[in-house]
């Protein structure tokens, strides 16, 4: 990191880099207990899931909003208000938790009131990864642009790995399941403290705008990063060219395939923590049920960064093979996962599906950006930051109410996605150029 860029110094990529970090490992922290809660509180389990999906819809709904206001209001002053909002959300909510598990508070007025501060992350959280993002093209030269944004948006997916591995840890004696909440509310606070001392806030060098965040989840969601090049400008001064939509037969094929893979694996996110409760009998010990999902959805997070950040470079995959053999490896781990009955089982299926995934959602972006011009690369940008975000926002509460009727069918439904997507997109998806 010392010497990944000479116009942003160490201490300052470092500030940027916990600013990411922090915002994707709390949140994955709190799917990986959220369940354990529940299960504790004697709330269904899919409104313990529609908590989560509302999170993930202000998200999706605001992100956009703040990618532009970076550019007005000041990249710091938009990290500040996405830590800020992260920071209260978590205090909030895990005081809130702390309540109804203590007794205070009846059951479901802990949860109306921990979805309502759970707004205060999916509505002011999302600022801050496309600031930083913005921050980094703006500081740097062109040659050491590409490294220094892939170093920060890594961030985000390392924040999914360690965000269920520690939560475990902060589950305290006297707090309880709502422990990892707070404490790392309390690294939110030390990670503004050095934002605000260590961050100056200078005219950029380069022009840049930040690119929308992806809802963070164990799925070991990345952050990109775009920047606006001289010939970005010369376009802009190009006659208008026709709108990309989404019916566009270039385009289509591909954002089919994201949406219903997209489904199958929002769906399996949704639903692991509640069959780990189930399979293993953890519903009357929830606080082990807490730290046995942590362990399935870290492996799943290391998986997906072993295929985007190992399989994808090393073997260069093209688009249409990744989605193709990710599919392929998603069925099958969830056929695993789903048939499992202990934990070395749950642990395999999940994270070979998620290996899966892990190939599947690059393909599918990759394959939709080089299925357009350049002129139409922000608007297919926009297409595929839709696809992924709506998945995360009804899907995992029907994938819940589906698993409660029978789980067999949650998990054949999620498998009959992958299942079609090969079969479909064998004959489909005829883009056949690297990702890489």
């Amino acid at each position: 990191m010392a010497t990944l860029s000479r116009s942003i110094p160490a201490d300052r990529m470092a500030v940027l880099f916990a600013v990411m970090l922090v915002a994707a490992a709390g949140n994955t922290a709190m799917q990986s207990i959220l369940p354990a809660i529940g299960a504790k509180l004697d709330i269904p389990d899919v409104w313990v899931s529609l908590a989560f999906s509302w999170s993930a819809l202000l998200w999706v709904m605001t992100a956009p909003y703040w990618a532009r206001q970076s550019d007005k209001r000041g990249r710091k002053a938009l990290m500040a208000l996405g830590v800020i909002g992260f920071m209260l959300s978590m205090a909030l909510c895990g005081l809130a938790l702390w309540a109804g598990l203590a007794g205070y508070l009846a059951a479901g007025t802990t949860f109306v009131i921990f979805a309502l501060f759970r707004s205060l992350y999916g509505g002011f959280g999302s600022a801050a990864p496309p600031a930083v993002q913005a921050y980094v093209a703006s500081r740097t030269d062109p040659e050491e642009r590409t490294q220094a944004l892939s170093l920060v948006s890594s961030s985000f997916g390392l924040g999914t790995v360690i965000g269920p591995a520690i939560a475990p840890l902060f589950i305290l004696p006297f707090v309880g399941l709502s422990g990892p909440l707070l404490v790392f509310a309390l690294i939110g606070l030390i990670v503004l403290i050095m934002l605000r001392w260590r961050l100056p806030d200078d005219v950029p060098r380069f022009a840049a705008r930040g690119a929308i965040a992806a809802y963070p989840t164990a799925a070991g969601s990345t952050a990109s990063a775009s920047e606006d090049s001289d010939e970005d400008v010369e376009d802009r001064d190009a006659p208008a060219a026709t709108p990309l939509r989404w019916t566009d037969k270039r385009v289509r094929p591909w954002m089919l395939a994201g949406l219903c893979g997209g489904q199958a694996q929002a769906m399996m996110l949704g639903v692991i923590g509640f069959l780990i409760l189930d399979r293993l009998e953890l519903r009357p010990r929830p606080d082990e049920g807490a730290a046995m999902t942590g362990i399935v959805l870290m492996a799943g997070a290391f998986a997906t960064l072993l295929s985007q950040w190992g399989l994808i470079p090393l073997l260069k995959l093209s688009a249409r093979t990744a989605v193709l053999i990710g599919a392929a490896l998603g069925a099958s781990g969830l056929i695993i996962t789903g048939v499992a009955q202990d934990l070395h089982g749950i642990v395999i299926g999940f994270a070979l599906a998620s290996l899966g995934f892990g190939l599947f959602r690059p393909g599918f972006t990759a394959g939709a950006s080089l299925s357009v011009p350049r002129r139409d690369q922000g608007s297919v940008a926009g297409m595929t930051a839709s696809i992924n975000g709506s998945a995360y926002i009804v899907s995992p509460a029907i994938g819940v109410l589906l698993y409660n009727w029978h789980p067999m069918v949650a998990y054949g439904l999620m498998a009959g996605f992958c299942g079609w997507l090969v079969l479909w997109g064998w004959s489909a998806l005829r883009l056949d150029q690297p990702t890489a």
